[in-house]
């Protein structure tokens, strides 16, 4: 993104959408993980470990659905978002959290890099 962004060959508000649609679409597939195939978490290419989904399921039942709103971070954020499926949480609740993560997450890195 931050290439794309620098070689000016589109715009910024496409890059953003982009970016931000693309990574919500991703927290969706986790969601759904979480929400219908959990079942298949034994296997070799189901995306989070044991581990993981242990500490994000600790993280949401602390802190509750906010925690969604850290979705963007690297390591935690699919775990997060998987824990959610997997405790239920309504989908338009964990849109709205994920969504205004994650286009804060591209709004700062668009906002901090140079014109």
């Amino acid at each position: 993104m931050v290439a794309a962004a620098l070689s000016a060959e589109t715009t910024r508000a496409a890059l953003f959408l982009a970016a931000t649609v693309g990574n919500v679409l991703g927290a969706l597939v986790n969601y759904a993980l979480g929400r219908f195939a959990i079942r298949f978490e034994d296997r070799r290419w189901f995306p989070v470990s044991p581990l993981a989904r242990q500490k994000a399921e600790t993280l949401f039942a602390r802190y509750g659905q906010p925690v969604l709103l850290f979705s963007w971070l690297p390591i935690v954020g699919d775990p997060l978002t998987l824990a959610a499926g997997l405790l239920r949480t309504p989908l338009t609740v964990f849109l709205a959290y994920v969504t205004i993560g994650k286009a804060g997450r591209y709004a700062a890195l668009l906002w901090l890099m140079p014109s």
